[in-house]
């Protein structure tokens, strides 16, 4: 069975709705429910970060893009990622733009004094501010860039739509794209509705 590591309104949030696209048995393992919680995620990650996947096989996946990746291609019935290899390229592409622009520029927002060597008040405000007016952006290109390949309505949601869907809940992202792209913002609240998805959303996002 898979055991997914992670908390509520984390991105956990897109492997247990891919999870439950590919039907395919798993727990959920709340690291925030208890300090035993932290001590098994860190022996599987050092860096306790979720989320954390544990494989039926024991193995272990990190890093959102690679988990979604694998489950697409271990479960191709799920479309996850399309069976065309030219579109599929194109998914595992936004997939690795939201983690590398968006998700990462999210770390420095939740997490800035990782970042600085003296983390004073005024630094630690100028970070975040530049990080979120990055992040923004970077969500506008990506609409952009990628819309077009995003689930709009016949077959089955994918892996580049779940993550955009839970990645965009932060730092608000959803605020500005409501006046910056009004269309993909649409679309966002269209599939968080998603008959399929939105038990999964319902649990993180009360």
């Amino acid at each position: 069975m898979y055991q997914l590591y992670g908390h509520q309104n984390s991105g956990a949030a897109a492997i247990e709705a891919a999870l439950e696209l590919c039907e395919v048995p798993y727990r959920f393992i709340d690291v925030s429910s208890s300090p035993e919680a932290v001590q098994a995620l860190e022996k599987l990650n050092p860096l306790k970060q979720i989320p954390t996947l544990q494989l039926p096989d024991g193995g272990v996946l990190t890093e959102s893009a690679a988990i979604l990746i694998h489950l697409g291609l271990t479960f191709p019935e799920s479309n996850l990622l399309p069976e065309n290899p030219l579109k599929r390229d194109q998914v595992i592409r936004g997939l690795v733009y939201i983690v590398s622009n968006c998700y990462a520029a999210i770390g420095i927002i939740d997490y800035p004094e990782r970042w600085l060597a003296e983390a004073d008040e005024s630094s630690r405000e100028n970070l975040i501010a530049g990080a979120r007016q990055r992040l923004h952006w970077s969500w506008e290109v990506f609409a952009d860039q990628f819309a077009g390949k995003l689930y709009l309505g016949e077959g089955a949601p994918g892996a580049l739509d779940i993550l955009a869907a839970v990645v965009t809940r932060w730092a608000g992202t959803r605020e500005h794209l409501r006046t910056a792209r009004p269309g993909f913002s649409a679309w966002l609240e269209r599939f968080d509705r998603h008959p399929a998805l939105a038990p999964v959303f319902a649990r993180h996002w009360p």
